[in-house]
């Protein structure tokens, strides 16, 4: 299992498009991916990251901290790769 805790920079947060690229890497990786956002230093409890609707919930916002896990064979490469989505202010 990998984990990793980012601050989204994408100005419009984990919405519409970044939620789907993000869902999309989540589930083609094969992993299993969960997604929390931090309230006051605790995770909410983690939704599906392979789900657009899900991730969409949450109701990311640039400049929020979420927890990601990753669990699978391929969990280092599917975690970088979740980690610049979840970095990148490209979207």
């Amino acid at each position: 299992m990998k984990e990793f805790r980012s601050v989204v920079a994408a100005a419009v947060g984990l919405h519409a498009r970044p939620a789907a690229l993000f869902a999309s890497t989540a589930k083609g990786s094969g992993n299993t991916v969960r997604l929390a956002k931090i309230v006051d230093g605790t995770p909410t409890t983690p939704v599906d990251g392979a789900s657009v609707l899900r991730v969409m919930t949450l109701g990311v916002k640039c400049g929020d901290e979420v927890l990601v896990t990753v669990e699978g064979e391929s969990e280092e490469e599917t975690s970088a790769k979740l980690q610049e989505i979840v970095e990148s202010n490209d979207h």
